[in-house]
């Protein structure tokens, strides 16, 4: 089934000087196994394609069920630096979490309640 990640995961974002982090944290373990085959460095370079301009480098933290990734020279400077509306990279975990993905049927059990 598609749905978007929103409905299997939480994020928090922030900046990291011209970088910004974005942490995906899902509500179970199966749910997280899978998200390691589908959520690449490759796949969140490309949707966010227009503002991660550098490199995109994933972390797994399996202790928490989370993937925390690093988009690079995503924020044009940073901080006072930046002329871009969100300089800090708060709206990006957001922006992450509207990315559709295939559920498969067998996990659809742990959506999360909307």
């Amino acid at each position: 089934m598609k749905i978007r990640l929103e409905e299997i995961a939480h994020a928090r974002s922030g900046d990291k000087g011209p970088h910004s982090n974005v942490g995906i944290v899902f509500g179970h373990e199966d749910v997280y196994k899978w998200a390691l085959a589908v959520l690449t460095e490759e796949r969140v370079k490309k949707h966010f394609e227009a503002i991660a301009l550098g490199k995109v480098i994933r972390y797994e933290l399996p202790n928490l069920w989370a993937l925390n990734f690093m988009l690079g020279d995503s924020l044009g400077g940073g901080g006072s630096l930046s002329l871009k509306n969100d300089a800090q990279g708060k709206t990006h975990g957001q922006a992450l979490l509207r990315m559709e993905v295939d559920l498969p049927d067998e996990l659809a059990e742990h959506r999360l309640e909307l």
